[in-house]
């Protein structure tokens, strides 16, 4: 029986995305007649049956990876090429759209081996710089401050590491939206009402960058982790030997699953030839105060001084 469902045909992630489900975020459509990725498919429980070992967490078999998301929906995501998503009473697309973008996407990239790194990243000189770090770090605050400064977004949330065809690491747009809270947005003279609250995170919004997106792959040439210090001034430093492992594998977007997905032993030799491409910095950010703009000028420095290097 031939599917009568409307199909949305989008790329981001370095994908071609055919979805069921429209995706507003993924303003960039794939070209005509292209060999189709990633399929989005929008099913009823009498049409395919996702099993949970609970409702809690992740449930892992061989080629799939499932989850609920109370009242809301059920989702799987199967062999790096399909995502299945069945409504819930309480369905709510604009969350719905969130858990396809993230986690859904987090989980099939790393089912097609291509790293999804947890931050933000931004275009420079020629080169993807990566931003890294734990919730509430300021990864989205810091991609900001370069936006302003006249530098464009690559990805915010999930960043896919790829390789060209002659081993340099890559980094794959992803769509042009970044998520700040209302606390970034008021120190950036930004007004929240312009924009759209993420939903149940009230104080944290959708911030279209359509103008400030750049939308073709990109060379990585650095990885920057953003921690929070005691000191009253930034400090950086350069990361090395296993500390620059520890960065990859403790920002990998949903990386608790990679011992589940059995990708321990590729994410590690993936690692390492990432590792023997760009370098790995961390940056260390006064606790009481952040200065995003600050940081951006010791950041563009490393960087010039890493080309002039090259």
């Amino acid at each position: 029986m031939i599917s009568t469902k409307k199909k949305y045909a989008y790329y981001a992630f370095g994908l071609n995305i055919s979805s069921e489900l429209p995706l507003p975020e993924l303003d960039c459509p794939a070209i005509p007649d292209a060999n189709i990725d990633v399929f989005i498919k929008v099913l009823g429980f009498s049409e395919s049956a996702i099993q949970l070992e609970s409702k809690r967490g992740f449930t892992v078999y061989k080629d799939e990876v499932a989850f609920e998301v109370p009242n809301t929906a059920l989702f799987s995501i199967r062999n790096g090429k399909e995502v299945i998503m069945i409504p819930l009473e309480g369905f709510d697309k604009e969350r719905v759209r969130l858990y396809i973008l993230g986690t859904c996407m987090g989980v099939l990239l790393m089912q097609r081996k291509m790293l999804p790194l947890h931050g933000s990243a931004i275009a420079v000189d020629g080169k993807a710089y990566a931003i890294v770090g734990n919730s509430g770090a300021g990864k989205s605050t810091l991609a900001s401050a370069f936006i302003n400064e006249g530098y464009k977004l690559i990805s915010d949330d999930v960043i896919p590491v790829t390789f060209s065809n002659n081993n340099i690491p890559v980094i794959q747009p992803s769509y042009p939206q970044q998520k700040l809270w209302e606390e970034s947005l008021n120190n950036f003279g930004m007004d929240a009402r312009r924009y759209q609250p993420l939903f149940e995170r009230e104080t944290k919004y959708s911030i279209p960058v359509k103008n400030s997106f750049h939308d073709q792959p990109i060379p990585l040439g650095g990885i920057f982790e953003l921690v929070k210090g005691s000191a009253e001034s930034v400090e950086i430093r350069k990361t090395d030997g296993l500390e620059g492992f520890r960065i990859l594998l403790h920002h990998t977007f949903r990386g608790s699953l990679l011992q589940r997905l059995g990708l321990k032993e590729w994410h590690f030799i993936y690692s390492s030839n990432i590792l023997r491409e760009i370098q790995t910095f961390q940056l260390i950010r006064p606790i009481s105060k952040f200065t995003p703009y600050d940081l951006v000028s010791k950041i563009l420095n490393i960087m010039k001084e890493g080309n002039s290097n090259d």
